[in-house]
């Protein structure tokens, strides 16, 4: 495989000998030790090294030298962690250790500065003025409740400067029409008050041709941006107000016959060609009160989105069905926690560290999706084009929650830690479909549910020595049921899905700090699956089924070291063994012991970045990582899939007094994939539709410092 990645055209070697020689006039001594990673992976602060959970956290330094900008690139170097998206951004959903689902119930939720996103249509953000990213696996709804049995997606924005003034921009152009600015300014307003402002616009021509018009589907426009308030009134307090939105105006889908782009990648052939319109806006307020014995944290949280979508429903060059899908929601939140500011001495060797907190959300979901059919497609004797409301509907939401943790640490060597987090949520929804004209019975559902739920957890962590803990967790997740917007008869509503995780790992540092390696162990166990259909008569539309039990096991090492002379070398391997329990049904299909959906066999990733003083103010660095994905089915019966692939990316670049140009190759290799697809068996000859992974795009980074 090593010799397959590496056997690659002199263009390459030709870029890293520009940007890289240079690196080697000179050596700066090396850091002592790597820095210490704080994460709010359980809530509270806390250093990632200490905790019993698997926790990947991205940090801004990180970000700016990988070149990162949306979340799912951000992923690359967690183990097990993929994200199932397409052109459209409002696609993208994360999958951990096999766990994933609909965009409308999702297994691993991304919280944006504390607050929830409900419907993972909003979840795929730029990363504009961002501190950090953690990416969190395991059972997480003791503390932040449903929808993280599979784990959660942490985005924390960067506060704005107290101290001082600063500011950044960068300009990123490359190949394909890319053309990006992104901004951010930050500085004291008085000695109490902080401002933040961050702004950016980007856009892309297609990677996608479609042969018909001989014009390119898939084109990107975005503009998005961020303003922050911080207010530190004394040392005990101190409140965040973060607003932000984005307005991306896109292409549309590069959806085509799955055997058709294996043959002919990036070509699509479609008589329509539509857009995908996306509008975010959100405003957060965070507080925290810092007292001698209790902390006070509120996180109060408003998000809106719409998204606009008409696509050519057929992908053929045929007029047959076009669709035109318009969806909105807004969602409020509100979470009070306290926490132990220092812990409690319960005895000479034993202390308790505490949080407890309560949670509301509610979301207002509406949909209305037209499917325009052409005349005789839907029977021969339909002389006349019709329309199908399919959906036409709303859904609410209101859910409370109540959670607590309690940490028993001995001797200061050994750790007990018991929480547990119970649930109430409503759903009440209205739906309906039908045609016009009226060539059949309309269907309409008018319904109310409740769930309710209790999700415990445990874990055991021993301090073998400083810097080296082994811990073992056991945690129950839940995952709410809810209404399908569209679904095949007696299918509207879906139930819960519950799973247990075990876990058992090691996180240690050696090297006198400068090497870092975590592993972990673990095993899922799943009740009620919930799995994302095809609705067989409805063409690109899905629904939500609970189809029985399944079993995930596997294994991550992660692993980090300085290796001298100001080089990084970093690596993760995840392993995954993720299968339907026997008499699992889907649609009535027996599908026990096939593999679930979208899980590889493996991830693994491994790269090395540099950092070298050449002289006073001036500075050369670069970065080179791999990763590369094991197979994986696309559906339930694993009738198609994806064989296992790599991906290389490279970037390196030179500062001088604040100013930097970078050379950036993604995809180095032209690595040729189609990382999602689905059955599609009335208009697609193979039966599957999939959409082509991005191609090898290269360009330079300008930027500006102060």
């Amino acid at each position: 495989m090593l010799q397959s990645v590496f056997a690659r055209p002199l263009s390459l070697s030709v870029f890293c000998a520009v940007f890289a020689v240079p690196a080697l006039a000179q050596t700066q001594p090396p850091t002592v030790t790597l820095p210490e990673v704080t994460v709010t992976a359980q809530k509270e602060p806390a250093k990632a090294q200490d905790l019993p959970v698997s926790v990947t956290a991205i940090t801004a330094g990180m970000l700016e030298r990988a070149g990162v900008s949306i979340v799912s690139d951000a992923a690359l170097a967690a183990p097990n962690s993929i994200f199932t998206e397409f052109t459209a951004r409002k696609l993208s959903n994360a999958r951990f250790r096999g766990l994933g689902a609909s965009p409308a119930n999702p297994a691993i939720t991304t919280f944006i500065d504390g607050v929830p996103v409900l419907n993972a249509n909003a979840s795929s953000i730029e990363l504009i003025d961002v501190d950090q990213v953690e990416f969190v696996r395991g059972p997480q709804s003791a503390l932040f409740g449903r929808n993280t049995l599979g784990g959660l997606v942490n985005i924390s924005s960067a506060r704005p400067n107290l101290s001082r003034w600063t500011g950044r921009l960068t300009a990123p152009l490359g190949d394909n029409g890319t053309r990006e600015v992104r901004g951010s300014v930050s500085g004291p307003l008085s000695n109490t008050v902080a401002l933040g402002v961050a702004i950016g616009h980007g856009e892309r021509d297609g990677f996608t041709t479609n042969s018909i018009t001989g014009n390119t589907t898939d084109d990107r426009k975005g503009t998005f941006g961020k303003a922050q308030l911080l207010w530190t009134p004394n040392a005990q307090w101190e409140t965040r107000l973060i607003v932000s939105g984005e307005r991306s105006r896109d292409g549309d889908y590069a959806l085509s016959d799955l055997a058709g782009l294996r043959k002919n990648p990036f070509t699509v052939a479609r008589n329509f060609e539509g857009y995908q319109n996306r509008d975010l806006r959100s405003a957060i307020l965070l507080a925290r009160y810092e007292g001698s014995r209790v902390s006070v944290t509120s996180t109060s949280g408003y998000l809106r989105w719409d998204t606009r979508d008409a696509t050519d429903l057929d992908y053929t060059p045929l007029s047959l069905v076009t669709r035109d899908n318009t969806e909105e929601a807004s969602q409020f939140s509100q979470e009070l926690r306290l926490a132990s500011a220092a812990p409690v001495r319960l005895s000479d060797s034993t202390t308790l560290s505490w949080q407890a907190g309560g949670v509301m959300f509610t979301q207002n979901y509406e949909q209305t999706a037209i499917n325009q059919f052409s005349p005789f497609i839907l029977s021969p004797f339909l002389g006349f084009p019709v329309k199908q409301y399919s959906p036409q509907g709303t859904i609410e939401d209101l859910g409370f929650g109540g959670f607590a943790q309690a940490t028993f640490s001995f001797s200061d060597k050994v750790d007990l830690a018991l929480g547990a987090r119970a649930d109430r949520e409503t759903k009440d929804a209205t739906l309906n479909t039908f045609f016009d004209p009226m060539i059949a019975p309309p269907t309409a559902t008018s319904a109310k549910v409740t769930y309710s739920n209790v999700s415990p957890n445990a874990s055991l962590t021993v301090h073998v020595r400083p810097g080296a803990i082994v811990y073992a967790t056991a945690g129950r997740g839940y995952k709410a049921g809810g209404f399908n917007p569209t679904a095949p008869p007696s299918a509207e509503a879906y139930g819960e899905e519950l799973t247990w995780t075990m876990e058992a790992g090691s996180k240690t540092s050696f090297a006198n700090g400068r090497v870092t390696a975590n592993a972990a162990v673990f095993l899922i166990d799943w009740t009620d699956l919930q799995l994302n259909l095809p609705i067989p008569m409805a063409p690109g539309q899905f629904y939500i089924s609970n189809i029985g039990g399944a079993t995930s096991r596997g294994a991550e090492l992660e692993l980090m070291a300085l290796a001298g002379g100001g080089i990084d070398v970093f690596g993760a391997l995840g392993l995954t063994h993720a299968r339907f329990d026997a008499g699992s049904t889907s649609e009535g299909v027996d599908v026990g012991d096939n593999r679930i959906p979208f899980t590889p066999e493996y991830t693994a990733s491994v790269g090395m970045q540099f950092s070298r003083q050449l002289r006073d103010r001036v500075s050369a660095f670069g970065r080179v990582e791999l990763v590369r994905y094991g197979k994986f089915d696309y559906d339930d019966a694993n009738t198609a899939g994806q064989k296992a692939y790599a991906l290389a990316n490279l970037r390196a670049g030179v500062d001088v007094r604040g100013m930097t140009i970078e050379g950036w190759v993604r995809n180095a290799f032209d690595t040729r994939y189609i990382p999602t697809a689905f059955a599609y068996p009335f208009f697609a000859a193979s039966g599957f539709v999939g959409e082509s992974g991005r191609p090898r795009t290269i360009g330079i980074t300008l930027g500006v410092g102060f």
